[in-house]
């Protein structure tokens, strides 16, 4: 017997328990992402000298912004269909954007080192 039904029911419910877990966790990590880049602006004008870091941040923060308005706009639209469209696009961009603040931290962490 399988463990786990497949009823368009428990189908949705997962696909809107994703997009409540991502919506407020992105939305947390544009905060982050932009108080990184005021850290960043900080330590580089003590330090006189620009990294990339700031601007990976930057689009970092758009990356994050854009799964939380998808994720945001899956709860609030009724439409099957349309959920798991939305779903989708939250996901994607939110691993990316995940992704692309690790490598913003290696290049932090680079930057302050040298």
């Amino acid at each position: 017997m399988n463990d786990f039904p497949h009823s368009s029911a428990s189908i949705r419910a997962l696909d809107e328990r994703t997009c409540r877990l991502i919506c407020p966790i992105a939305a947390a990590m544009v905060g982050v992402c932009l108080t990184g880049i005021g850290l960043l602006h900080v330590a580089t004008a003590m330090r006189r000298q620009g990294t990339i870091a700031d601007d990976l941040l930057s689009l970092d923060a758009l990356l994050f912004l854009v799964a939380m308005l998808a994720s945001y706009f899956a709860l609030r639209v009724q439409a099957h269909t349309r959920l798991h469209w939305l779903e989708g696009i939250a996901d994607r961009t939110f691993i990316a954007a995940m992704l692309l603040l690790t490598l913003a931290c290696f290049v932090i962490t680079y930057a302050i080192s040298h």
